[in-house]
């Protein structure tokens, strides 16, 4: 018995696949240096923030110094989506990782709240406002130069060089994008329609690297050989940490409303601000930002937390990000979770020290991340990148499934419609 080929696709030549390799290329350089930009700019206003400012007044920036920045911040973040023209784009809440393009007014104030809420510590990852960031100017960029290429394959390339640059490997965008692919109802190879994504996120990753961010791994033992208890194991810290994750998506449309309750803006960052201040007075820096630095910190020395400290820092870090979500923040929600899961796995390790705690880490990675990404693809990349080894692929992708048979019939972990609509009303009713 042989194997069928798919039928080929007729738009889709060799010829026509090299032509357009080198703009999916300069995409991927592009998408790479406007995401570095915008690091290296959070990193800067943070370290003026959180080191620079603090040192010149005395002031301990561990102490009640965060409850005023964080404030402060969500009080320049509502005022900045009140008078920056766009208001700063969609409400982070509401949006998918990859959504349609954006007006390209709208960029310069989504730009400044995303760079505000990173560089003062909201609980929000970079991930959607520069995925949508970037998205608007490649679309608006080939609707000028290259006219002739349909606006959703340029949206697709920039989507995939940005989630190239972000996780620092293009596996991440192929992964994604082949559900998406998967999911279209066109014929022909697979991987013809994988070839410019994979090229732009290739050259966002290579990029991202020779600018020197830092790779989405870190150093943990050694997996070793998989055993068949492992499969138990790995279920059972996949499925407890998804139900955590649902158990956070089923709070979110409360925290929501509450909070838009207040109505105005500029109260909802103000308020929003200030608990996650709190939040971060108690939990401390490690439960604050994006996560991606306090991983390391976590992963760094495991030993350094007990279980019940483990416990509050996740607990923490969860309620922040339903805050910071709700508030009107803009950002993503991945790396926040992929924080959780690490956080949560340490929890488990600790409690039982004799499990590989890069099985634990990384089966608790994947069941917070299949909640908030409804992704499995892209839940088993970061689940294996954490720990950064290989050997765990064959457990997780067992582990996988019966995790994802507690989301697959769960909402998506954002606001829908009739949500803002309740929210809106709840408003106008206390008004």
């Amino acid at each position: 018995m042989s194997l069928a080929r798919p039928e080929a696709d007729p738009e889709v030549t060799p010829r026509k696949l090299l032509m357009l390799a080198v703009p999916a290329i300069l995409v991927g350089v592009v998408s790479a240096l406007i995401l570095w930009t915008l690091d290296r700019l959070a990193d800067g206003l943070s370290t003026v923030i959180w080191d620079t400012v603090p040192d010149a007044l005395s002031i301990d920036p561990d102490g009640w110094w965060i409850i005023l920045v964080l404030t402060v911040t969500g009080l320049a973040v509502g005022i900045a989506l009140q008078v920056l023209p766009g208001h700063g784009g969609p409400d982070s809440a509401t949006t998918e990782l990859v959504g349609s393009p954006l007006p390209l007014r709208t960029l310069p104030g989504l730009a400044v709240v995303t760079l505000l809420g990173l560089a003062g510590g909201v609980s929000l990852g970079p991930e959607n406002p520069i995925i949508a960031i970037n998205t608007a100017i490649i679309v608006a960029i080939f609707a000028r130069l290259i006219p002739q290429v349909p606006a959703q394959v340029s949206m697709l390339l920039a989507a995939a060089a940005t989630i190239g640059a972000l996780f620092g490997t293009p596996v991440a965008a192929a992964l994604v994008f082949t559900g998406l692919v998967a999911a279209a109802r066109t014929g022909g190879s697979l991987w013809d329609k994988l070839f410019l994504p994979l090229a732009a996120a290739g050259a966002a990753s290579i990029t991202m690297h020779l600018l020197g961010a830092p790779p989405f791994a870190f150093d943990m033992p050694a997996y070793g050989p998989p055993q068949a208890f492992d499969i138990l194991t790995g279920v059972l810290v996949a499925c407890a940490v998804t139900v955590v994750g649902l158990a956070a998506l089923a709070v979110f449309p409360f925290v929501y409303r509450a909070l838009h309750a207040l109505r105005h803006p500029i109260i909802i960052c103000t308020v929003g601000g200030l608990i996650l201040g709190i939040l971060g007075f108690i939990g401390g820096p490690i439960t604050m930002f994006k996560g991606l630095t306090q991983m390391g910190e976590l992963l760094q020395d495991p030993g350094q937390y007990d279980a019940g400290q483990l416990a509050v820092i996740a607990g923490i870090k969860i309620v922040a990000l339903l805050v910071a979500a709700s508030a009107l923040f803009r950002g993503g929600r991945v790396f926040p979770a992929t924080f959780i899961g690490v956080a949560l796995g340490l929890l488990v390790s600790t409690l039982f020290p004799s499990l590989p705690m890069s099985l634990v880490v990384a089966c608790a990675v994947l069941g917070i991340v299949l909640v908030v990404a409804r992704d499995g693809w892209l839940a088993l990349f970061i689940a294996v990148a954490i720990p950064g080894d290989i050997a765990l692929l064959p457990v997780l992708c067992i582990v996988v499934l019966p995790a994802w048979l507690l989301v697959s019939q769960a909402p998506e972990f954002r606001i829908l419609p009739e949500v803002k609509a309740d929210a809106a009303n709840s408003g106008a009713t206390s008004g």
